[in-house]
């Protein structure tokens, strides 16, 4: 399935989660949209900023 990446999904269906997923190799932070396919990264846990840095 080919999608249009400049089309964007009615704002009222966006919804992005995270969560920490354990590995044998390290924790795993993985941020995603789940009304959107394919929409998610992941990054070594322990190398994700500090909610208090984004502000």
């Amino acid at each position: 399935m080919v999608v249009d990446p400049l089309e964007r999904a009615d704002s009222t269906d966006d919804t992005v989660v995270a969560s920490i997923d354990p590995h044998d190799a390290g924790d795993e932070y993985v941020i995603a949209d789940i009304s959107t396919d394919d929409a998610w990264l992941a990054m070594e846990a322990n190398a994700a900023p500090a909610l208090s840095a984004w502000r």
